[in-house]
């Protein structure tokens, strides 16, 4: 996804980037020299403070609602790990203003003349919705795509490769062609090498709920769950849809638009296909996140 337009030069007003009295961003509560180039982005608040717990120093830790940060050194290495919560609404917030920590000068409110490109790799949980696999494995997102369409409140537009995606999923689920807000975008390939070169590769629909949006029917039923076969059928450079979560794809959107690189790696708790769910959870999570850490 790329920026067809972004705000290089103009003053930021105080209504459109709030700043407490500390002199940090509004909801994060992170000053800019509070965060590192690497990020890790988790939804758990709690699964900040175990990362963190494996860092051989902290430097701050900070908590504000739902989100957490914690920066610190692991092995030589500067890494800032926050907690978005659930949800491409709240990656707006996280994006946004981890970016506006680095790359606006708070004391003119202009954007700064010099750059920094962030590394965000989000660690996260997931459903499979292919039968070939067995939970606790781990997949990575070459592709996603949402139907939130957060993307589009900016200037934006899809390169080739995704524009090709969504035509692919349009044309093998016709339902989609209904929906104003799907979007198609790529993860970054260079942090995709890096760090999940072992893993499964496919492509993840982010939705915008964990029951109905995922197919799940508990009192009341999903419209969703009869597509989980179709969904896993669709094909893209030779990439399946795999699997569902709740951020991915507007991670990458708001992270490409930005110039940041970006990848989701997810544990495998639930497969959809087979029925099936991690009896021990916890091993896979944190086995994941020693994975990055080691090669972030």
């Amino acid at each position: 996804m790329k920026s067809i337009q972004i705000n290089s030069q103009t003053y930021i007003p105080e209504t459109e980037l709030i700043l407490r009295p500390d002199g940090s961003v509004y909801h994060l509560g992170v000053t800019p020299a509070q965060v590192a180039s690497k990020i890790i982005i988790v939804g758990d608040p709690e699964r900040v403070r175990a990362i963190s717990a494996l860092f051989d120093e902290v430097e701050c830790r900070i908590h504000n609602r739902e989100f957490v940060v914690h920066t610190g050194t692991y092995r030589g290495k500067r890494i800032t790990v926050v907690s978005s919560g659930i949800g491409v609404d709240n990656i707006d917030i996280v994006i946004n203003e981890l970016d506006a920590a680095v790359n606006v000068d708070f004391a003119t409110r202009q954007p700064k003349s010099e750059l920094t490109s962030l590394e965000i790799v989000r660690i996260g949980t997931s459903g499979y919705i292919q039968a070939d696999i067995t939970v606790g494995s781990f997949v990575a997102s070459a592709f996603a795509f949402g139907l939130d369409g957060v993307p589009y409140s900016y200037h934006s537009a899809l390169n080739d490769e995704e524009e090709a995606l969504k035509s692919k999923l349009c044309a093998e689920i016709p339902e989609l062609q209904a929906q104003s807000g799907l979007y198609t975008v790529k993860g970054n390939e260079y942090l995709l090498q890096r760090i999940a070169f072992d893993m499964i590769q496919g492509i993840t629909a982010t939705q915008n709920g964990f029951y109905g949006p995922q197919g799940r029917s508990v009192r009341l039923v999903s419209k969703v769950e009869p597509m989980l076969q179709r969904y896993a059928q669709v094909g893209f450079l030779d990439k399946k849809v795999t699997n569902f979560e709740m951020e991915c794809s507007g991670i990458y959107a708001l992270s490409s638009l930005l110039g940041h690189k970006a990848l989701t790696v997810c544990a495998i708790l639930a497969n959809r296909a087979t029925k099936e769910f991690h009896n021990n959870p916890s091993t896979s999570v944190e086995t994941l996140i020693r994975l990055v850490l080691e090669r972030f």
